[in-house]
């Protein structure tokens, strides 16, 4: 039963990142998953309405009722009232790409965004649901606030990425990174700068509950060649006031309410 669930929710997962959909026989041999037991489980996704497959045998994909549950479940967690509103304002004033991460299960995952780029070059990226956290501005905030060997056993578990995949300053080994998170320590927030992806940069500062553990993470991001260090250093005020403001709110939310 782990199996069938597991091979589920990875062929779920994998559909998820590919809109267009996908063959089985590509799913299977990605998933390494036998191709008569992801044809079992699709067909049965299919039928509970998770999955669809294109005419004559066409590629499977995501229906929206898997997003209808994510978008069911943020409603009733109070995140569009309680947080877009101050992301949207955030947004207005950087004029870039504001996001909220929530920690969960030793986890930073991406609930809520808004755009603030009107015209020109926008940074808005779909790198799925939880944040790298080596390389990205809101993955080092949150571990800047944890012990060095927590912070460390986060990182060994997800890995630092593919280099291919990364910005050419994303850190590559452990001391690389320590450094960035005693800067951000120093700092009072993360900076990236081409670590995440190439071109561009980011800043991140935590989110914290009543009794001072990190609970969310909010930051700005756009190109590289806009979100300089000056203008990082000048956006700062306004990331930790929301920071802040979104602190207060968290306990109206049960997404954003700290786990005891």
């Amino acid at each position: 039963m782990t199996t069938v669930l597991d091979r589920s929710l990875r062929l779920l997962e994998a559909l998820a990142r590919a809109p267009e959909g996908l063959p089985l026989a590509m799913l299977a041999d990605r998933l390494a998953i036998p191709r008569s037991a992801a044809h079992r489980l699709l067909t049965e996704l299919s039928r509970q309405g998770y999955v669809r497959q294109g005419h004559d045998g066409g590629p499977y994909a995501l229906t929206l009722k898997l997003a209808g549950l994510g978008l069911t479940f943020l409603a009733q967690s109070g995140i569009p009232d309680i947080a877009q509103p101050v992301l949207d304002r955030l947004a207005t004033a950087s004029g870039e790409l504001v996001r909220l991460g929530v920690v969960r299960d030793e986890r930073l995952v991406w609930v809520a965004k808004a755009q603030g780029a009107r015209a020109g070059l926008r940074y808005d990226p779909d790198n799925g649901a939880e944040a790298h956290l080596a390389s990205t501005a809101n993955g080092q905030a949150w571990l800047a606030t944890l012990e060095e060997d927590a912070a460390l056993a986060l990182v060994a578990a997800q890995g630092f990425g593919d280099a291919a995949q990364l910005g050419p300053q994303a850190p590559r080994d452990l001391p690389a990174l320590l450094a960035r998170l005693q800067a951000a320590r120093l700092r009072g927030f993360a900076c990236v700068t081409e670590s995440s992806a190439p071109g561009t940069a980011a800043m991140a500062a935590v989110v914290r509950a009543p009794q001072g553990q990190a609970i969310g993470v909010v930051s700005i991001a756009g190109p590289a060649f806009r979100l300089d260090a000056a203008r990082m250093e000048a956006l700062a005020p306004a990331l930790l006031a929301a920071a802040a403001e979104l602190a207060e709110a968290s306990a109206a939310s049960p997404l954003l309410r700290a786990v005891p």
